[in-house]
């Protein structure tokens, strides 16, 4: 075998090696990972040069590269969702994200920026399509005598041995004797991916069972407690990072103990726990939904079978009980369907709120501007009920960049007053080259909505809402250096409705004690509706 042949031979397995060994986790972006050795690297060159003496060569090397391509694309995507949410890709639930995600990358880097990412994406698949078609080629080509064809075609059946054994391991249907040390098995990514769709399909409709069980679907009085607005906060990116990552720490408890001097100060009361979001990273709306349903919704696929199972939401409750129900989203720009599943009157979207600023790139205005178009809107002398309102706030969404600042509340006006911040300092994609830049653009993007907040209930402290804050998740892993899923909540109002909540562990003030209770926030909906009704079904409650 000549030397240029056996050096072609070595760079084609050299391409297979690499693909099979790409990592599908942050943690395994090692030197260490390239000695890794793919128990399917064996299969693959054996079994090419055994079949391909016989002909079958463009049938095999197709299915074989269309294999390989969708197992690197698989990988890819559990990259990305490991960065960015701190779990794996669920190919029956994760699909639709590509499209929120396409429009958050053009939100932040521009349309030009993110086209061009989608286009040096495929330009990659391309190139390794060809790099498949052409290792592969070199493989099928080779021609050895009839004694070493037979013995690569045992060798390839001895190494697929092991393969399946590690599949079977993967899927829980059986393993192997032993371990080989030092072993990479990119087809378990498959594997896995089979016995993920499989239990999704399973939880699901354990799910559709649980959403159609609810104990308050008949009850009554519910919230007839609270005399009142009702607002629920949720504070964008807010986790308990905030409180224990000390790049942090220092800058967001010394804003909430502030916060707490000053509105202790105006006679309100406050107490404040943890609550586990079912998401990290993103999808706000997984965690909105949790808390709205009373059940745990960590994926697309939940969140569909939440909207159409009939299941009344607590706005739902709310309104049957008397209260006028909205919901004030500010970063919702477009068709919004979904919304009359969840028991809204109202919903008021960025274009409905009355902003003629511009916007902080992705955000489309400042929280402070969000929380006067409520008032204005919803709580001006709109009726004699009482309001029930879901509040979203954005400031502290990616990508953080420019931070506003609170203004005195008469001169917010139509938001134009907020331009020069909105064109301050660099842009995301300069800023997101250097991931300290980031976390401190975040830190300070945090800090802006509490003291938003704290400041829209400074103002109203003469005549008190019931405010509910919540943290929708936690940044991603890179920004909160922090993995879990904790996330702070506060309740702020009048000390009759605040200490309805004192049994549930959570201290007083606006920093949650460590040793508070992590409650999941699926649990949320119900704990509410017993401590603010007579004729909640406690012995029920979830």
């Amino acid at each position: 075998m000549r030397v240029g042949q056996i050096a072609r031979l070595a760079l084609a397995a050299l391409i297979l090696n690499l693909i099979l060994i790409q990592p599908n986790h942050p943690a395994a972006m090692t030197w260490g990972a390239l000695a890794l050795f793919p128990l399917e690297l064996p299969v693959i060159l054996f079994g090419l040069v055994a079949l391909g003496q016989r002909g079958v060569t463009t049938v095999l090397r197709v299915v074989l590269i269309a294999a390989l391509v969708l197992i690197a694309l698989l990988k890819a995507a559990d990259f990305g969702m490991f960065t960015a949410f701190g779990r794996g890709f669920n190919l029956v639930a994760d699909l639709p994200l590509f499209e929120a995600g396409v429009r958050l990358m053009s939100g932040s880097v521009g349309v030009p920026l993110t086209v061009g990412a989608i286009l040096a994406a495929l330009f990659v698949i391309c190139v390794v399509i060809a790099a498949l078609w052409w290792a592969t080629g070199v493989w099928v080509r080779v021609r050895v005598a009839a004694p070493w064809r037979a013995a690569s075609g045992l060798a390839a059946v001895l190494a697929g041995v092991v393969a399946v054994g590690e599949m079977g391991h993967a899927m829980g249907t059986w393993k192997l004797p032993f371990n080989p040390a030092g072993a990479a098995f990119t087809a378990r990514v498959g594997a896995e991916r089979v016995v993920q769709a499989r239990d999704t399909l399973t939880e699901l409709r354990t799910f559709a069972i649980a959403a159609q069980t609810d104990p308050y679907a008949d009850a009554a009085p519910l919230l007839d407690a609270i005399n009142r607005d009702v607002l629920v906060v949720f504070v964008e990116s807010y986790g308990r990072a905030s409180l224990d990552t000390p790049l942090y720490a220092d800058l967001h408890r010394a804003t909430l103990e502030t916060g707490t001097a000053r509105l202790a100060g105006l006679g309100l009361a406050l107490r404040s726990g943890f609550v586990a979001s079912p998401t990290k990273g993103g999808q706000s709306w997984l965690a909105h939904a949790t808390f709205a349903n009373g059940l745990w919704i960590n994926d697309q696929t939940r969140y569909h079978a939440a909207l159409v199972s009939g299941r009344q939401t607590l706005f739902h409750v709310a309104a049957r009980s008397g209260f006028r129900t909205a919901a004030v989203m500010p970063q919702i720009t477009l068709a919004w369907p979904e919304a009359e599943f969840m028991g809204f009157d109202t919903v008021l979207a960025a274009a409905d709120l009355g902003y003629e600023g511009l916007p902080f790139n992705w955000v489309t205005m400042p929280d402070q501007f969000t929380l006067s178009a409520l008032d204005r809107m919803l709580r001006s002398g709109q009726g004699e009920k009482p309001l029930f309102a879901q509040i979203a706030l954005a400031s502290s969404h990616a990508p953080w960049v420019p931070v506003p600042d609170l203004v005195a509340w008469d001169d917010v006006g139509d938001g134009t007053v907020f331009n020069d911040m909105a064109m301050a300092g660099d842009p995301p994609d300069v800023v997101w080259r250097d991931r300290d830049r980031v976390r401190a653009q975040y830190r300070l993007a945090i800090d802006y909505s509490l003291r938003t907040v704290i400041d829209y209930a400074a103002r109203h402290a003469a005549n008190p809402p019931l405010i509910i804050v919540v943290g929708d998740h936690q940044a991603a892993g890179f920004v909160a250096l922090d993995d879990r899923p904790d996330v702070p909540v506060h309740v702020i109002g009048p000390a009759a409705l605040v200490d309805r909540v004192a049994d549930w562990g959570w201290g007083p003030g606006l920093i949650p004690a460590p040793e508070s209770p992590v409650v999941p926030m699926d649990r949320l909906r119900d704990r509410l509706l017993d401590a603010f009704s007579s004729g909640a079904p406690r012995d029920g409650a979830g």
